[in-house]
C-alpha cells in the first residue's frame, strides 16, 4: 500500500509540472506535436527511473553524514553532503547520454526532433528536483525511490503529452491574437495545475475515516458518563 501511495501521489498530487513547476522549458518548448512530446516523456521516465535509486544509493551510502561507516570506524565522522549536487548532476548525465546514444541510433527522426533538449534533460531542473525531492523527504528503501522516479517521471509525462494534444487542437482554434502561442499556452497550464489540484483528496479517505470513528468514540464516552452522572444523582437522593 505504501508504495502505491507513493507512486499515485508522485504522479498527481506532486506532479512535477504542476505542482512545482519544475521542467517547464522543455515542457513549453517540445510539446508543439504529441510524437515529440511521447518521445521526450519516455526519455525523462528512463532517466529518473535509472538516477533516482543510483542517487538514493549514492546518499545513502557516500554523502550523508556518517554513510562511510560501513568502510570502517575511522570514517564514521566523515560528512560528504556538499557534493550532493555535484554527484546527483554527474549521474543524471551520464544516463542522459546513454538515452541521446540510443535515441539517435534507432530513431534519427526523433533524435532530430527534439535537438537540443534531448542533451538538456541533463540540467532539466525536473530531473535532478526528483532526486533533491528524494534525498530531503528522507525516502526510507531503494524501492520508495524507485517507485518515486518512476511516478514522478510518468507524472512529467503525462503533462507534456496533454498540454501537445491540446497545443495541436488549438491551432485550429479561434484563439485572440494577443494570447496565441505561448500565451494561451500558459493559461491552460495554469488551469491543468488547478484540476490537479483537486487530486490532492485523494489520498485523504483514511483519515476522515478515522476522523468519524474518533468522534464516534467521544460521543460514547459522553452517554457512559452522563450514564453515570445521572446515576451519581440517584444514590445521593
Amino acid at each position: 500500500m505504501e508504495y502505491l501511495e507513493l507512486f499515485f501521489k508522485s504522479i498527481f498530487i506532486d506532479n512535477m509540472v504542476f505542482a512545482t513547476f519544475l521542467g517547464m522549458c522543455s515542457y513549453l518548448a517540445v510539446s508543439k506535436k504529441v510524437s515529440t512530446a511521447v518521445g521526450l516523456g519516455a526519455a525523462v521516465i528512463f532517466v529518473m527511473l535509472i538516477t533516482v535509486p543510483l542517487n538514493w544509493l549514492l546518499d545513502h551510502y557516500l554523502l550523508q553524514p556518517g554513510a562511510l561507516s560501513w568502510l570502517g570506524e575511522e570514517y564514521a565522522n566523515y560528512d560528504l553532503s556538499f557534493l550532493s549536487f555535484i554527484m546527483f548532476i554527474a549521474t543524471i548525465a551520464t544516463m542522459v547520454q546513454l538515452v541521446e546514444i540510443v535515441v539517435e541510433k534507432f530513431s534519427p527522426s526523433l533524435y532530430n526532433s527534439l535537438g537540443i533538449f534531448l542533451p538538456l534533460i541533463a540540467v532539466n531542473c525536473a530531473i535532478l528536483g526528483g532526486s533533491l525531492f528524494m534525498q530531503s523527504r528522507e525516502i526510507p528503501t531503494l524501492g520508495l525511490a524507485t517507485v518515486y522516479g518512476v511516478g514522478s517521471g510518468i507524472g512529467w509525462f503525462l503533462a507534456i503529452l496533454a498540454i501537445a494534444a491540446i497545443r495541436e487542437k488549438i491551432r485550429y482554434s479561434n484563439v485572440p491574437p494577443a494570447l496565441r502561442g505561448l500565451g494561451i499556452t500558459f493559461i491552460i497550464t495554469g488551469l491543468m495545475a488547478i484540476g490537479f489540484m483537486s487530486f490532492g483528496g485523494m489520498l485523504t479517505g483514511g483519515d476522515k475515516e478515522e476522523t468519524k470513528e474518533d468522534k464516534t468514540a467521544q460521543v460514547e464516552v459522553l452517554k457512559n458518563n452522563t450514564e453515570v452522572f445521572a446515576n451519581n444523582i440517584k444514590v445521593n437522593k
